[in-house]
């Protein structure tokens, strides 16, 4: 099965590196006009010089999905520019330090509520503007297995992670009539920067994943981007508010 894109503008959200970059990557390589969003001006500016580079037709535009007025900006800038959005990847997302639930200092939680939940929120609502308009697009959650199940010391990132799957669930059976398919994926441990921080803190938190890992390794980011571009795609023309697991089996021990 070949995915095309041809002739469509895709959209992603944490793209300077990681699943995001990746998923970037498989959209211009597919065909797709992509726009890649990120906080990180230096990182993101080194991703779509590298893209652009290879012969891609690629956008940068800084943005902090917390920040609802740059999310408004960030898509109308996508309109603008290409003139429409039909895929649209919401991967920007932060990790905290684990900690004991009462002792989570407040401005962790409401970093992390601000960037996971709201951040998603943010951009599920200005894309659902323009595909609403439109009558079709296609849009993919980054949620994670921390949506699905619980671990010790990361309630409030949990917290977030199925609420991205409850809204996920809620929006596409909302936008359903109206052309528009919203999915979630759950990525498990996954070979980024953000992981390779997570263990350097916690050396000790390798063990413990690969305890429990059926196939014995973490997942590349072009394993969750193949995911999403699947599901963003008219392969998947009759998938909806699904919360796929992309964990190498991790949640079916």
């Amino acid at each position: 099965m070949r995915i095309s894109f041809e002739d469509k503008v895709a959209l992603v959200t944490g793209a300077a590196m990681g699943m995001g970059f990746a998923a970037a990557r498989m959209f211009a390589e597919a065909g797709a006009a992509v726009v890649l969003s990120d906080r990180d001006e230096a990182a993101l500016g080194k991703a779509v010089a590298g893209l652009g580079a290879a012969g891609h037709k690629v956008l940068g535009v800084t943005c902090d999905v917390a920040n609802e007025a740059e999310v408004v900006a960030m898509v109308r800038r996508t309109v603008d520019t290409y003139g429409r959005l039909d895929a649209a990847f919401n991967n920007a997302g932060i990790q905290i330090p684990a900690n004991n639930v009462v002792e989570v200092p407040d401005a962790d939680y409401e970093r992390v509520m601000a960037v996971n939940l709201r951040g998603v929120w943010n951009c599920m609502q200005a894309e659902l503007r323009q595909m609403q308009a439109q009558g079709s697009g296609a849009i993919v959650n980054c949620s994670s297995i921390g949506g699905l199940i619980g671990n010790p010391g990361l309630a409030a990132y949990h917290a977030t992670k199925y609420g991205v799957i409850g809204m996920t669930q809620s929006a596409a059976l909302e936008n359903a009539p109206r052309g528009v398919r919203l999915n979630a994926v759950c990525p498990g441990t996954i070979d980024t920067p953000m992981v390779a921080r997570m263990l350097k803190e916690q050396p000790e938190a390798m063990d413990v994943i690969m305890g429990k890992q059926p196939n014995k390794r973490l997942g590349r980011p072009e394993e969750v981007a193949a995911a999403v571009l699947f599901l963003c795609s008219d392969a998947a023309s009759f998938i909806l508010g699904v919360a796929l697991p992309v964990d190498g089996g991790y949640t079916a021990t």
